[in-house]
C-alpha cells in the first residue's frame, strides 16, 4: 500500500528506490485508425527478466484512454461490478470541463447515449472525443491537457484513494534519485510537512508547518515547525472555517516560483511576511531513529513501512537493551505514509504471534486473511503507538490491527483512513502508469478502515503551540501509560 498523500518532498524521499515514471504529450488518434485497446499488464518484477521502465514517451491518445478504460474493468478489484456508463460520464465531464476552462468548448461535445454495453459505449464516447479534438485544430499541449483531464476524471470515478494515474513530465526540479544512493537533490521551498492534507474533509484551522527540510530555503529563512501559515501567496487556507485546498498549490505545483508566506509564531504572537525562493538542496532517505527515554522506555520513530523496517525496529530496540534495561516501547507512527503490507505483518510479529492482522477482499467479499509473521522473534515488551492524520495506508493497517487486537493503546489523533488496498502499477502505451488496487482492505474484525481511519484511544493531537514550544503531549501520555 503506497503513500498517496503528503507533500512532494516527503513523497520523493519515501519513493527513493521507485522506478521513475515519465511521459510526454499529445494529439488524439483518429477513429478510423483506432485499434483494440492494448493489453493492460503490470510491469515485470525486478529480476524477472524484461524491462522495468515505462515505454518510450508518447502522446496520451484516445487509444491510451481506451487502454485505461479496459484496465479498470480487467484489473481493478471492483471491475466486475463497475457501471461503464458512470465511468464514461465522469470521463466526458472531465473532458468538457477542460474544454470550458480553456475557452474551447465545442458544439459537437455532447455526451452520447449509452446502453450499458461496455465496448459499444466506448466506441460512441471515442467517436465524439475524436471529432471534437480533430475539430479544435489546436496545439499539442492543449490536446495533452484534454486527454489528461479525461483520464484523471475516469480514474476519479472509482472513488478509490489508491487508484491513480501518474504521468509526471520530465522536470529539472524533480531529478531521479541517485541509483542505490541515500540522498537526492531537489529544488523546492523546503516545507516538508504541514498539519492538513488537501483531501482531509475533517481539516480544521489553523494550517501550520510540521517539518522543514534541513538546509532548505525555508529553513535558512527561519521557518520552523509550529509556524502558522496565515496565507500563501495572499490566499488564506481556510475561509469561514472551510479548508481551501487550492491555497496549497504554490507549495506543490510550480516549484520554480517564489512563494510569499504570511506567518504567525504561536510562542510570541509575532506575525510577518516572507518570500522564499526555491533552491536546490539535498533530501535524505528516511530511516527509523531510536533513543532511550526515562525509565528505560525505547522511543522508535518509524517514518514508513519500507522494506526491512520491521527488522530495523527490532534491532534498534535490542541495541538499546544492550545499554540498559528496556521496560517498554513507544512506536511513533505520526506522519508515516505507509509502504509494504508485508512489513506490517512482520512488525506486528515482533509484538504478537498467531493473530489475524487484516483481510484483503475482492469485490464479492471473498477475503483472504493476513497474519502476524511468527518467524519474527517477540520483543516481549509492552508498547504504545502514536498516531495522527498523517498515518496512512500501511500505517492505517498497522494501527487498525493494534487496536482491534488489543495489543496496545493508540495515542494522538485518528489515522488518515487511506487504506484502500494493495495494488499494481500498469504501464500504458504513452509511458504513463495506472495504479489500481487488486484487493480491498478490511481490519482484523473485517471492519472498514478506508475513508474512516482508526480513532486514538487517547485523543491528544499535536497543536501548533505544542510544536513551537517543543512540547509533545502524546509522548508524555504514552510514557504515563507504560509506567502505569
Amino acid at each position: 500500500m503506497r503513500n498517496p498523500i503528503g507533500n512532494p518532498l516527503r513523497s520523493l524521499a519515501l519513493a527513493f528506490a521507485a522506478t521513475a515514471l515519465v511521459a510526454a504529450a499529445l494529439p488524439a488518434s483518429s477513429l478510423a485508425t483506432r485499434v483494440a485497446a492494448p493489453t493492460c499488464a503490470p510491469p515485470p518484477k525486478p529480476g524477472g527478466g524484461g524491462p522495468t521502465n515505462p515505454p518510450p514517451l508518447k502522446p496520451t491518445t484516445v487509444d491510451t484512454l481506451h487502454q485505461a478504460y479496459t484496465c479498470l474493468f480487467d484489473r481493478y478489484y471492483g471491475g466486475p461490478k463497475l457501471d461503464n456508463r458512470l465511468v464514461l460520464r465522469a470521463a466526458f465531464a472531465g473532458f468538457t470541463q477542460e474544454l470550458q476552462r480553456r475557452s474551447k468548448d465545442h458544439p459537437v461535445a455532447t455526451m452520447p447515449a449509452l446502453t450499458g454495453d461496455r465496448e459499444a459505449d466506448w466506441a460512441a464516447f471515442a467517436d465524439v472525443y475524436t471529432k471534437v479534438t480533430a475539430a479544435l485544430n489546436t496545439d499539442a499541449a492543449t490536446l495533452q491537457a484534454l486527454a489528461a483531464a479525461t483520464m484523471r476524471a475516469m480514474v476519479a470515478s472509482l472513488g478509490d484513494n489508491h487508484a491513480r494515474w501518474d504521468r509526471p513530465e520530465p522536470d529539472a526540479n524533480n531529478p531521479e534519485p541517485d541509483p542505490g544512493g541515500d540522498r537526492m537533490t531537489v529544488k523546492a521551498v523546503g516545507i516538508s510537512g504541514i498539519s492538513v492534507h488537501p483531501e482531509d474533509k475533517a481539516a480544521k484551522a489553523p494550517l501550520y508547518v510540521t517539518s522543514v527540510e534541513a538546509g532548505s530555503p525555508a529553513a535558512k529563512r527561519g521557518i520552523r515547525p509550529g509556524d502558522i501559515l496565515v496565507s500563501i501567496n495572499g490566499h488564506a487556507p481556510f475561509v469561514n472555517g472551510v479548508f481551501v485546498p487550492s491555497a496549497l498549490d504554490p507549495l506543490f505545483l510550480n516549484r520554480d516560483a517564489p512563494v510569499t508566506f504570511r506567518l504567525r509564531r504561536p510562542t510570541n504572537g509575532r506575525t510577518w511576511t516572507l518570500t522564499v525562493k526555491p533552491a536546490e538542496f539535498v533530501v535524505f532517505r528516511p530511516e527509523i531513529s531510536a533513543k532511550r527515554l526515562a525509565d528505560g522506555v525505547a522511543y522508535v520513530k518509524v517514518p514508513g513501512f519500507f522494506g526491512g523496517v520491521a527488522d530495523k525496529v527490532r534491532a534498534a530496540v535490542e541495541d538499546l537493551r544492550k545499554a540498559g534495561t528496556i521496560t517498554g516501547v513507544v512506536l511513533d507512527l505520526r506522519g508515516n505514509g505507509g509502504g509494504s503490507p508485508r512489513e506490517v505483518t512482520r512488525l506486528l510479529g515482533a509484538f504478537a504471534h498467531g493473530k489475524v492482522t487484516s483481510y484483503f477482499c475482492d469485490v464479492h467479499d471473498s477475503c483472504a486473511a493476513n497474519r502476524t509473521d511468527d518467524t519474527v522473534p517477540l520483543l516481549n515488551l509492552p508498547f504504545v503507538v502514536l498516531t495522527d492524520r498523517g498515518c496512512a495506508s500501511a500505517c492505517d493497517d498497522f494501527s487498525a490491527a493494534v487496536k482491534s487486537l488489543g495489543l496496545a493503546p493508540l495515542v494522538g489523533s485518528r489515522t488518515a483512513g487511506v487504506v484502500s488496498g494493495p495494488g499494481e502499477p500498469y504501464f500504458l502505451d504513452d509511458g504513463s502508469v495506472l495504479g489500481l488496487p487488486s484487493k480491498h482492505h478490511r481490519g482484523p474484525g473485517k471492519e472498514i478502515v478506508d475513508t474512516i481511519g482508526v480513532a486514538a484511544d487517547h485523543y491528544l493531537p499535536m497543536t501548533a503551540e505544542d510544536l513551537a514550544a517543543g512540547r509533545d503531549p502524546a509522548l508524555a501520555k504514552a510514557l504515563d501509560l507504560l509506567e502505569g
